[in-house]
């Protein structure tokens, strides 16, 4: 079966576009111009230019066109990032974007919830169990980059600073968090899967829904074998989010 136009159109405009030929902040040629390049009407050149917009490769504003967008660096999540210096202000986030304090910020509201049959899974808890769950959009120098639900047992932290959004963000991370309820994070757990977004994410995140998003649930477990607190799902744009991990092997 023939390829339908638009999707031709969109891929060699695609590939002009990773090529160079049209770099960031250039404006593509307009409707008429292209509708002559390519031989083909303005609704095939629409739904061409609609993917590459949902791919969040390029975007239109009014008077000013349609321009190629920025392509947001890469960010490197290291399997090492919740270890931390003692007494630093660093988090997991803000050493994956490698930035300092003062270009984070976070978006936050706080709700009392109870634990529905998956959480409480992800718990090892009764259904039912009350919580805290914490919502937060994370900005990398105003630009929103990650998004989180991050759940606490509201026996550990109600009648305490964990429990009011004033203290966000907290130096340190959920780690730090725990520590100062006397809890002894030893264990990190996570899960990785990867989907289209949804389109509350991604209006949340700024992007076209044609970009991926990576979705992982984190789980910090105390000494006791407790679970202390479950991040699901935590929401990162799956473009430009690389993980790495590294596994040592033992002498054979």
């Amino acid at each position: 079966m023939a390829q339908p136009e638009y999707l031709r159109i969109a891929a060699d405009l695609r590939r002009r576009i990773t090529s160079g030929e049209f770099a960031p902040g250039d404006q593509l040629p307009i409707l008429p111009a292209l509708c002559e390049e390519y031989r083909v009407s303005e609704a095939t050149i629409r739904n061409a230019l609609r993917l590459l917009r949902n791919e969040g490769m390029i975007e239109t504003r009014a008077r000013a066109g349609t321009r190629v967008r920025a392509r947001p660096p890469v960010h490197r999540m290291a399997a090492d990032r919740y270890r931390a210096a003692p007494g630093s202000k660093s988090t997991p986030y803000t050493r994956d974007q490698d930035i300092g304090w003062s270009e984070y910020r976070l978006d936050k509201r706080f709700e009392k919830v109870r634990a529905d049959a998956e959480l409480a899974a992800l718990f090892e808890s009764e259904i039912g169990e009350r919580l805290l769950a914490r919502h937060f959009v994370f900005y990398d120098n105003d630009e929103p980059t990650q998004m989180s639900t991050s759940y606490v047992r509201w026996s550990d932290v109600a009648g305490t600073p964990v429990a009011d959004p004033i203290h966000e963000p907290w130096p340190g991370g959920t780690r730090a968090q725990m520590a100062s309820l006397g809890i002894n994070v030893t264990r990190i757990t996570e899960s990785f899967t990867c989907a289209m977004p949804t389109d509350a994410e991604a209006a949340t995140l700024r992007i076209g829904t044609g970009v991926p998003v990576l979705r992982y649930t984190r789980r910090h477990l105390a000494d006791t074998g407790r679970v202390v607190e479950v991040a699901h799902p935590i929401v990162r744009r799956g473009d430009t989010t690389v993980v790495d991990f590294t596994i040592e092997l033992g002498e054979q």
